[in-house]
């Protein structure tokens, strides 16, 4: 039984980091007051995943990791902030939380993905590598 016990307690501790989603899901005010001013880099997976500078009067450019910078907007709907991209006006949804590890954001009708987590920000705006370079 012990070593059950001992092997459990291994297994927990060298099982890889999934941020977790405490209290209530951000609305569109604590979304904004978060986001901002600032540039977010996220990761999923303990992978880099891309990177979103979020400007004032709710627009944003959004890059994948070394891909084209596009600019968007969000909104609020039914309790998720939406994204729309130039390139792509269909919806992205999204749930955020507060962490302890940084901003997180599951993808609506996906509540198994893997999360994106905000492992860095910053308050200078994004380096865009395509047609929207400077932004």
């Amino acid at each position: 039984m012990r070593w059950a016990a001992l092997l459990l307690a291994i297994s927990f501790a060298t099982a890889p980091a999934v941020a977790a989603e405490p209290g209530a899901p951000l609305d569109a005010a604590g979304f904004d007051a978060l986001t901002v001013g600032r540039t977010l880099y996220y990761n999923s997976g303990g992978q880099p995943y891309g990177v979103e500078q979020y400007l004032p009067g709710r627009k944003v450019v959004w890059a994948f990791l070394g891909d084209d910078c596009r600019k968007g907007e969000w909104y609020e709907e039914g309790g998720f902030i939406c994204f729309v991209y130039e390139d792509n006006p269909a919806p992205q949804c999204w749930t955020f939380w507060d962490s302890d590890q940084g901003l997180v954001a599951r993808f609506r009708g996906d509540p198994e993905g893997l999360p994106l987590i905000a492992v860095e920000q910053s308050p200078e705006p994004m380096q865009c590598l395509g047609p929207n370079v400077g932004v």
